[in-house]
């Protein structure tokens, strides 16, 4: 599969005009072969750095693109954070464009100099366990906290599926969860817009759609015959980055079910035990949210007045060393921002939405067939913490999701 990425820019039905950096995604076999040739058709010429890790550059062995400079980086120890990745920049010998080769801690080794520099990024992804690969966001380690900050897309993203194959099961599992969490985050978009009336565009969230409904049936068929359709997976995880890329930010692909992700990086109090890549750690969200929302559907709410978080209660929850930070975060409350009878006036309409989501029944059984991690237990968290773990994870970010506005209603 070739992506021409244009035809999601220009005016759009939402009235916005979209742009995109990302001009090609390449997601075929042998495509590294002609890696060259996508190179000269986007005009992307000049001296050319390429950032491996020792794992990526023996991955690569025998398919290695040309570089003026090679960068190859200890994995021990790596992490996504300013100062390691500014003291690889001081490596650099003048590039013109940077390629970086490897999965998510390697791309932000590649996005962030980039960015820094204002020359062209070039992703190779070796696996397809999430769908950052395509976003304009680096998640990295800025002045010593945990960030998504807004930063250069790639122009081209190459994914052979020849290197791609060869990833484990785990991290196939987690790509899995990552796509299937679109069920809530969509879900939690959807709602804002008809309470609070955020932005929403409908074709952003087609394309969320359609990546979605691609792991799907991607993930049906490897739960029934354990063959990966790692072509179709991977064009999903594309496709749900670049919804990041034409908002700006990610809420198409993001919602209640990705804070879990967080909570596990920030490990507050009774989480200290908490571990998981980014996917399996989504995927215990999202089947939260699942049983969440669909009790929440069998309910009738009343409004109740907004009333920001405690400082009490922020502290409790998040210990001393976050609590300043989260409480910087709900300053400006989202739910302060409109009338809680709306989610009420608009309860039918939502709980449609709610009924909508596949059953907890379905989701357990492909999470299971799928060798994915979907229970609290799986990444470490303590299973009494299951029904507070989620309204914990909401005061991370000040994003209107269903979790969030139950602190505005009252359940009958």
């Amino acid at each position: 599969m070739i992506m021409n990425c244009e035809q999601y820019t220009g005016k759009c039905v939402c009235g916005r005009v979209h742009t995109l950096e990302t001009r090609k995604v390449v997601v075929e076999e042998k495509a590294l072969a002609h890696f060259e040739e996508y190179m000269q058709e986007l005009g992307l010429t000049g001296r050319r750095t390429v950032v491996y890790d020792q794992i990526t550059w023996k991955l690569t062995e025998g398919q290695r693109i040309r570089a003026d400079q090679n960068i190859v980086l200890d994995p021990n120890g790596l992490r996504a954070e300013d100062v390691q990745i500014e003291k690889m920049m001081e490596e650099l010998d003048r590039p013109e464009v940077i390629v970086a080769v490897g999965a998510g801690t390697i791309m932000d080794f590649g996005r962030y100099p980039a960015y820094k520099l204002g020359i062209p990024f070039v992703a190779i992804p070796t696996l397809a366990s999430s769908d950052g690969f395509t976003a304009n966001i680096c998640s990295a380690i800025l002045n010593g906290q945990k960030k998504s900050t807004p930063m250069c897309a790639p122009v081209l993203v190459v994914a052979d599926l020849d290197i791609i194959k060869g990833a484990p099961k785990r991290l196939i599992a987690s790509g899995i969860n990552d796509i299937l969490a679109k069920y809530i985050s969509l879900a939690d978009w959807r709602i804002s817009h008809l309470v609070d009336g955020e932005y929403y565009c409908p074709m952003v969230a087609e394309l969320a759609e359609h990546a979605l409904k691609l792991m799907r049936d991607a993930a049906d068929k490897y739960a029934a015959t354990g063959e990966a359709d790692h072509e179709a997976m991977t064009m999903a995880q594309m496709e749900s980055g670049l919804t990041m890329q034409l908002l700006d930010h990610s809420r198409a692909a993001s919602g209640a079910e990705h804070l879990m992700a967080h909570l596990v990086e920030m490990h507050p109090p009774r989480f200290e035990k908490a571990e998981g890549i980014h996917g399996e750690c989504v995927g215990v969200g999202t089947f939260a949210c699942i049983k969440e929302y669909h009790r929440l559907a069998a309910l009738t709410p009343k409004a109740k007045p907004f009333t920001p978080l405690t400082e009490e209660w922020v502290r409790e929850k998040f210990g001393e060393r976050l609590a300043p930070g989260i409480m910087k975060e709900n300053a400006n409350d989202v739910l302060g921002t409109f009338d809680p009878q709306n989610i009420v006036d608009h309860w039918p309409e939502i709980r449609a939405m709610l009924d909508a989501l596949p059953s907890v029944e379905e989701m357990e059984k492909l999470y299971a067939d799928c060798g994915c991690k979907y229970l609290p237990e799986h990444i470490g968290i303590d299973p009494s913490l299951a029904d507070e773990m989620l309204d914990i994870s909401a005061a991370i970010r000040n994003r209107l999701t269903l979790v969030r506005m139950k602190r505005v209603l009252d359940f009958e």
